[in-house]
């Protein structure tokens, strides 16, 4: 038995899950899943979930995989974080910004609009320079 598995018998069990269905998830027998169970304190209470199959699963947004949901934790979206990065740079429309700014630029006199900084004045670094430094070298 891996340490691997060993944590994910142990994360499964505070969970709630049976000896069989956390056996069929990790890839050991019942009895193996049992004895260490039995041997580290897991075991004594019913199991509230007997199968994993009873957790509703969905399938990641980005690539399609299978994800698992385990009640009372938040609903999965993605399968990794490389997917949670991938999605969420193609679709930058479904990001709900909501400190969104509007500033008309001193320097060119551009409208533009800054996310999360209500202090900016420039709309570039150019502007900034040539505000900053006006009248030539300085």
């Amino acid at each position: 038995m891996t340490n691997e598995q060993r944590e994910k018998i142990t994360a499964l069990r505070h969970q709630g899950f049976g000896y069989t269905a956390i056996a069929n998830s990790v890839g050991l027998s019942k009895d193996s899943v049992k004895a260490y169970c039995r041997s580290h304190g897991l075991a004594g209470e019913k199991a509230e979930s007997h199968s994993l199959a009873e957790v509703p699963t969905q399938l990641c947004l980005n690539c399609g995989k299978t994800l698992i949901q385990h009640p009372g934790r938040k609903q999965k979206k993605f399968c990794c974080p490389e997917c949670r990065t991938a999605w969420w740079n193609a679709h930058p429309e479904a990001v709900k910004q909501k400190a969104v700014y509007t500033f008309t630029c001193p320097e060119c006199g551009k409208e533009f609009t800054a996310y999360g900084n209500a202090k900016r004045k420039y709309c570039s670094h150019g502007c900034y320079i040539a505000a900053r430094f006006k009248g030539g070298d300085a």
